[in-house]
C-alpha cells in the first residue's frame, strides 16, 4: 500500500517539533543551573561577611567573652614562640669532606646520646634510630631541629633503608631488669638486629661498630679479663638472652667480615655510669644513689666482696669513637682497671650522699658475675686509650644528676645535661 504524501509531511513536522523541544528544554536546564551557581555565589559571599563580621567581635571583644579570651592566650602564645630561637650548643664545622654520615642504633639511650653529644660537636651528621624501650627522647631533645641531626622511631629488628658512613650499633637493652623483661625481644634485637644492622653496612660499604659488652665473660675463671678469654657463661641462665645475645652479635660481625669484606670493630664495654641513666634501670650505681638520695636502705646483693670496674661515660665515648677510626679490627676492651668491691661502693656512695641509709644485704643474684675487671692493655697500645675521669669525679656528676631528677614535679621542670 502506498502512503500518502500528507501524512508523511506531518510525520516530518512532528520531528521537527520534538527537536525544538528539546532545544527549549536544554536551554531551561542550562538557565536553572546557571542561577543556581550564581545563587550559592551570593550565599557565600553574605555567609563569609558575617562570619568575618562575628569573628571580628570576637576579636574586638564585642562578642562571647570567653572565646575572645582564648583567642588572645593563643595569639599570644603565638607570639612568644615565634620570638623563641631554639639555641644549639656549638658545633664544629666540617666540609664534605670530612663530615660524615653517621647513624647511632639506640642512640637515645644513656650512652648513645652522650655519644650523639659528641659526634655532633664535631661537625658530623647524626641520624639516631630508637624504639625508646630504654631511650628517651628527651636524651637527645636539644638537638631535634638542628640541621645535621635526625631521630627515628624505629625497631632495629625490621629492616631499614639509609645512607651512611658509619653505624655505631649500640641498640639493646643492658640492665639485668630490662633485658630480662622480655628476654626472646632481646635475643631478637642482638640477632636480628643486628644482622640487619650488618647488612645496611654491607650494602653502604660502610663501618660498623659493635657494643659488645663484657658480660661476654660470664663469671670469668681468668682475672683480669683479656680478650682472648672465651670466657664461662651459662648458656640457659636468666642473663643468657643477653650474654648470648651478644656472643652472637660478635660472631655475626666477624662473619661478615670473612664472608663479605665488611668492616666492623668490636667494643667489650664494662660497667658504665654517668648522667642520663635511667632511675630505675636496676644497675648498682643508679641503685645505690637513688636508695642513698631518698634515705632508702642501701641494698648489696650478696655478700658485697664481689668486685666491678666502672668508667664514666664521657671516657667510654672517647674510646667508642677512637676504636671506629682505627685500623684495628679484634674485640678490644674498654673499662676502668681500677677495681672495687660492691661494699666498698656502696659505702662511697653512702659517705658522698650523707643522709641515714643503712647497708643491708640480700640474697645472691643468680649467675651475678664474682670478679670483673678488664685487661686494657690492647686498648692503651692500639687506641692510645685509657679512663681519664676519676671515678670520685664522675659519682659526684651523677648524684647531682639524680639529684635533680628527684626534684622535678612537672614535665616543663627539664632536667637536661647539656654536652660540654
Amino acid at each position: 500500500m502506498i502512503s500518502r504524501p500528507k501524512q508523511a509531511s506531518q510525520y516530518g513536522l512532528s520531528n521537527c517539533s520534538r527537536i525544538l523541544c528539546m532545544k527549549k528544554l536544554r536551554m531551561k536546564s542550562i538557565l536553572i543551573l546557571c542561577g543556581g551557581v550564581i545563587g550559592v555565589l551570593v550565599w557565600f559571599i553574605r555567609f563569609s561577611n558575617s562570619t568575618k563580621t562575628d569573628f571580628t567581635r570576637l576579636l574586638n571583644g564585642t562578642g562571647h567573652s570567653e572565646i575572645y579570651e582564648e583567642i588572645t592566650a593563643l595569639k599570644e602564645r603565638i607570639s612568644q614562640l615565634e620570638k623563641q630561637n631554639k639555641i644549639y650548643p656549638d658545633v664544629k664545622f666540617l666540609n664534605y669532606k670530612d663530615r660524615k654520615r653517621i647513624l647511632i642504633s639506640g642512640g637515645a639511650g644513656f650512652v648513645g646520646s652522650h655519644l650523639v653529644d659528641r659526634l655532633m660537636l664535631e661537625g658530623h651528621e647524626v641520624t639516631v634510630v630508637d624504639n625508646f624501650f630504654t631511650g628517651r627522647k628527651r636524651n637527645v631533645e636539644h638537638w631535634i631541629g638542628h640541621e645535621n641531626f635526625e631521630l627515628i622511631n624505629h625497631d632495629i629488628v625490621q629492616t631499614l633503608f639509609i645512607e651512611v658512613d658509619q653505624i655505631y650499633h649500640l641498640a639493646s637493652p643492658a640492665s639485668p631488669p630490662n633485658y630480662m623483661y622480655n628476654p626472646v625481644k632481646t635475643i631478637k634485637t642482638n640477632t636480628i638486629g643486628t644482622n640487619n644492622m650488618l647488612g645496611l653496612t654491607k650494602r653502604v660499604r660502610g663501618r660498623l661498630l659493635l657494643a659488645s659488652t663484657s658480660e661476654v665473660y660470664g663469671d670469668p675463671e681468668v682475672h683480669p679479663q683479656p680478650e682472648e678469654y672465651w670466657g664461662h657463661v651459662n648458656p640457659i641462665g636468666p642473663r643468657a638472652c643477653y650474654d648470648e645475645g651478644k656472643r652472637v652479635a660478635e660472631t655475626m660481625c666477624y662473619a661478615y667480615a670473612k664472608q663479605d669484606g665488611v668492616q666492623v670493630r668490636v667494643a667489650r664495654i664494662f660497667n658504665t655510669f654517668g648522667p642520663r641513666m635511667h632511675m630505675n634501670d636496676g644497675r648498682v650505681v643508679s641503685n645505690f644513689i637513688l636508695q642513698a638520695l631518698q634515705g632508702q636502705n642501701i641494698t648489696v646483693y650478696g655478700s658485697g666482696k664481689q668486685t666491678r670496674s666502672f668508667q664514666y661515660v664521657s671516657d667510654l665515648v672517647d674510646g667508642l669513637i677512637k676504636l671506629m677510626n682505627s685500623n684495628y679490627s679484634q674485640p678490644i676492651n674498654l673499662g676502668n682497671p681500677e677495681e672495687h668491691t660492691i661494699m666498698d661502693f656502696a659505702t662511697i656512695i653512702k659517705d658522698l650522699v650523707g643522709g641515714s641509709s643503712q647497708i643491708v644485704n640480700k640474697p645472691a643474684m643468680q649467675d651475678d658475675p664474682r670478679k670483673r675487671k678488664p685487661d686494657i692493655t690492647k686498648a692503651k697500645k692500639y687506641l692510645k686509650w685509657s679512663p681519664q675521669v676519676p671515678m670520685i669525679e664522675g659519682i659526684k656528676k651523677t648524684i647531682e644528676y639524680f639529684r635533680n631528677e628527684l626534684k622535678r614535679t612537672h614535665h616543663s621542670e627539664r632536667n637536661l645535661h647539656f654536652p660540654n
